[in-house]
């Protein structure tokens, strides 16, 4: 099984950069799927970003498109998000994902707070 682990959250104004970082405790990191989802209050979990097995997929919403990124390091067993231009509407948890061969896991979550 595999544990992830959030960092990089906060409080920041509109227009700040942020930079999430997850840390996976598993032996073979490179066998999951990545992404990363949020949860505003009072609204569904959203997917934000993904990104492959190998980095060279990724997939970002179209809310955040143009604005954050998201990467791997598949020798670190870690996976970012940076998110630039940060509005109000982004403020929500957001939680690392790990899939692979029918098992979804996520972090604990962590809040990102952007003022207006």
């Amino acid at each position: 099984q595999v544990q992830l682990v959030e960092s990089g959250g906060g409080l920041v104004q509109a227009g700040d950069s942020l930079r999430l970082s997850c840390a996976a405790s598993v032996r073979s990191f490179s066998n999951y799927n990545m992404g990363w989802f949020r949860q505003a209050p009072g609204k569904e979990r959203e997917i934000v970003a993904g990104i492959s097995r190998n980095g060279r997929v990724v997939y970002h919403a179209d809310s955040v498109g143009g604005r954050f990124i998201i990467s791997r390091d598949n020798a670190k067993n870690t996976v970012t998000l940076q998110m630039n231009s940060l509005r109000s509407e982004d403020t929500a948890v957001y939680y690392c994902y790990a899939g692979a061969d029918g098992e979804n896991r996520w972090g604990q979550g962590t809040q990102v707070t952007v003022s207006s």
